[in-house]
């Protein structure tokens, strides 16, 4: 089984657009957003959800009143100062434990907390895996792996030779869960100071990991110069551009109608869109 994980370093250079083109173009697959705070991979497929669970991964304290003696030190040794008045902030507690350890009357225990949803869902291309991340909650890395792990399943069930991973942008612990142990990372970038800043953060976090890199720059006529100064980056590094995509208001049109830019009729980036997805497919195929 191959995977494959489009990244980014910054955000909104195009990565799930370019997800969303190699889920029309790649055949006997599985799809998994892993942009678990802010995933929008479903706006271009309209997923039917199979399978909903909620996802538990840190816990929060919860104080029994009929125990509780208002001893005060639960508050005293809070170093978040998530209790008050012997109730607990479910917000501001961190699931430490110090609280449940120092009562001595036993009167306070940590339970599980749910900070997600996690999605099995079918698509007019085929299964997506997926998930939401409440708001404010922590362990992004954690739900990240089991979307991964939902999609690593199904496509052993199914016998399907290739999962698709929408990744975050940045370098954070989603991108690192999301990247570990894959045979590919497709890095977008866009022609922009920033744009190049962060992809060399990128490219080195893959590197880290030991995890074969290549590059696909978006936009890339926007800034003529800083597309020429990104591929001489890459071939310093010994990093392939696998493909340079202009800019296009096609892909936005796609968008407005819920399609994605291969579906949209009048997209005349989709010979350069394919392009990428023959040198990365027959990277995963042949190494």
């Amino acid at each position: 089984m191959k995977q494959l994980t489009v990244i980014s370093g910054k955000g909104g250079t195009g990565k799930t657009s370019l997800v969303g083109a190699f889920a029309a173009l790649a055949k006997d697959k599985v799809l998994a957003d892993c942009d678990v705070d802010a995933s929008d991979l479903h706006l271009l497929l309209h997923p039917e959800i199979l399978e909903e669970k909620d996802f538990k991964a840190l816990k929060t304290a919860e104080i029994n009143q009929s125990k509780c003696i208002g001893c005060g030190k639960c508050e005293d040794n809070c170093v978040f100062d998530a209790i008050n008045e012997y109730v607990v902030d479910s917000i501001s507690c961190e699931g430490c434990g110090v609280c449940e350890y120092v009562c001595p009357a036993d009167a306070i225990s940590l339970k599980d907390k749910v900070a997600g949803k996690t999605y099995i869902s079918k698509t007019r291309f085929g299964p997506l895996c997926h998930a939401r991340l409440n708001p404010g909650e922590e362990a992004s890395g954690k739900l990240v792996t089991e979307v991964r792990n939902n999609a690593q399943k199904l496509a052993e069930e199914e016998g399907w030779g290739l999962i698709i991973i929408d990744g975050s942008p940045g370098i954070g612990c989603p991108v690192i869960a999301s990247i570990g142990g894959v045979d590919l990372v497709l890095a977008v970038t866009e022609p922009t100071m920033s744009g190049l800043h962060d992809l060399v953060r990128i490219l080195a976090v893959a590197d880290h990991f030991n995890v074969p890199s290549k590059v696909c720059i978006n936009k890339c006529d926007i800034n003529h110069s800083k597309s020429l100064e990104i591929e001489k980056f890459c071939l310093d590094e010994g990093v392939e551009v696998v493909g340079k995509i202009p800019y296009d208001l096609s892909f936005t049109k796609a968008q407005i109608q819920g399609k994605t830019i291969i579906e949209y009729e009048n997209a005349s980036v989709s010979k350069e869109i394919k392009q990428v997805w023959d040198a990365v497919n027959r990277f995963l195929e042949y190494g």
